[in-house]
C-alpha cells in the first residue's frame, strides 16, 4: 500500500525509546508522526489536522505536558476530531479520570502488548469514522428536510403576499435584509450570541412575519386610500392572528424556530419607544428577532410599490427611517443598516432583477 494513503497517527512522548517502540508497532499500517513534547505536538496537530486519524499521548512531559495539550485542543475545538489514547506508566485513578474528563478516548498503561495497542487504536479509528459517516448522513437528511420545509414556508408566505397585492419576492427580500442586518449585528455586538445557525433560523422565520394577514379581509388589505380607524384596527390584528395561527400548529419539533416565528409575527410592528402594537413593548423588551425583521420590513415597504404608494428610492427610504418617519428603532440595528446600506441596496437590486426575469418569463433561463 502506498505510504501516502495510510492513515496518520501522532505519537507524543518525551522519551525517544518509548516513541520508537510505538512507532515500530504501527510500522507498515500507519504513517507515523512523532513529537517529543507538547508544544511540538500542538504544532503538528495544527498543520496536519485533516490527516491525523489518532493521537497516542503521554501526559508526563516537560514544558507542555499531556494535560495541557488536551486543554489546548479543547479550547481550539480539535478534541472531537480524532480519538486520543493516553499511554503512561502512571495509571492512578486520579490521572486516568482527569484524562477522560479532558476528552481522552482510551487509556493504556505501561508495559503494554503492541498487538493489543494496535487493535485498540484501530477500533477507535473505525468507531470515529463510523460516527463521522453517521453525522454526515444525519446532516444530509436534515438539510433535505430543511429545504423541503423552506419550500412549504415560502409557498405559504407567497400566497399571503399575492393576496395582499404584493410581489411574491417580498418575503425573499425580507429574508435577505434580515440576514445582512443580523450578520453585522453579530460582528459588532457579540454579546447577542448570534451564531450562524441562529442568524439562519431568524432569517428563515422572517418570511412568516405577515402570515396573520390571511385573516384580514381583502378590501382592507388592498385598499388604495387611507384606512379608517376601524379598518386600521382590523389590519393591526394580523400580528395577533399570526401568533394564534402558529400557536395552533401541533407536533412542532423545532421549538426554537417556532419561537422565532411567533415573536416575529406578533412583535414586528412594535417600536423602540413603545409606540408600536399589539403590546406596546419598548426597548429590549421587544425580541431581537422581531426588532431586526421590523426594520427589514419597513425598508422593503418603503422601496416597494404598494397600492397606496409608489416605490421610494433606497436613499429616500434610508433618510425616512433615520428621520423617524416610520417609528423608532434600536440604535444598534440602525447603525448596522447604515454600515451595510450599500450591500443591502446591491442585494435587493439582484432580487429585483430576478423578479423582473420571472415576470418576463426568464425564470427557466436563470434556473438553467
Amino acid at each position: 500500500m502506498d505510504a501516502n494513503s495510510l492513515p496518520v497517527i501522532l505519537i507524543v512522548d518525551d522519551i525517544e525509546l518509548n516513541r520508537a517502540i510505538l512507532s515500530e508497532a504501527f510500522d507498515g499500517q500507519y504513517t507515523v508522526l512523532e513529537a517529543e513534547d507538547g508544544e511540538q505536538a500542538l504544532q503538528l496537530i495544527e498543520s496536519n489536522l485533516e490527516q491525523i486519524s489518532a493521537i497516542l499521548l503521554d501526559y508526563i512531559m516537560p514544558k507542555v505536558d499531556g494535560f495541557q495539550v488536551l486543554e489546548t485542543m479543547n479550547r481550539r475545538g480539535w478534541i472531537k476530531r480524532m480519538p486520543i489514547v493516553m499511554i503512561s506508566s502512571d495509571d492512578s485513578d486520579e490521572q486516568v479520570l482527569k484524562g477522560y474528563e479532558l476528552g481522552v478516548s482510551d487509556f493504556i498503561g505501561r508495559p503494554f502488548s503492541a498487538s493489543i495497542v494496535r487493535r485498540r487504536v484501530a477500533n477507535l479509528i473505525d468507531l470515529y469514522r463510523h460516527r463521522d459517516h453517521l453525522e454526515y448522513l444525519v446532516q444530509k437528511q436534515t438539510q433535505k428536510l430543511k429545504q423541503s420545509n423552506l419550500f412549504m414556508i415560502d409557498t405559504l408566505s407567497t400566497v399571503v403576499e399575492f393576496r395582499n397585492g404584493e410581489s411574491g419576492l417580498h418575503t425573499r427580500r425580507i429574508r435577505c435584509v434580515s440576514a445582512l442586518l443580523l450578520q453585522e449585528l453579530a460582528r459588532r455586538y457579540p454579546e447577542y450570541g448570534l451564531t450562524e445557525d441562529i442568524i439562519e433560523e431568524i432569517s428563515n422565520a422572517a418570511v412568516l412575519h405577515d402570515i396573520g394577514k390571511i385573516a384580514v379581509p381583502e378590501n382592507i388589505l388592498n385598499k388604495p386610500g387611507k384606512l379608517t380607524t376601524e379598518e386600521f384596527e382590523v389590519m393591526k390584528a394580523h400580528t395577533v392572528k399570526g401568533g394564534d395561527i402558529l400557536g395552533d400548529i401541533e407536533h412542532i419539533h423545532d421549538q426554537t424556530y417556532i419561537r422565532y416565528c411567533f415573536d416575529i409575527c406578533r412583535h414586528h410592528h412594535e417600536r423602540w419607544d413603545g409606540r408600536g402594537y399589539p403590546d406596546g413593548l419598548a426597548g429590549d423588551a421587544i425580541p431581537l428577532s422581531a426588532q431586526v425583521v421590523s426594520l427589514a420590513d419597513v425598508y422593503d415597504a418603503l422601496t416597494s410599490k404598494r397600492v397606496y404608494k409608489p416605490a421610494y428610492s433606497h436613499d429616500k427610504a434610508i433618510q425616512m427611517i433615520l428621520n423617524g418617519e416610520c417609528g423608532m428603532f434600536n440604535p444598534r440595528i440602525l447603525e448596522c443598516l447604515l454600515a451595510y446600506e450599500d450591500r443591502i441596496e446591491q442585494e435587493i437590486q439582484k432580487l429585483l432583477e430576478a423578479e423582473a426575469g420571472v415576470m418576463d418569463g426568464g425564470f427557466l433561463k436563470e434556473a438553467k
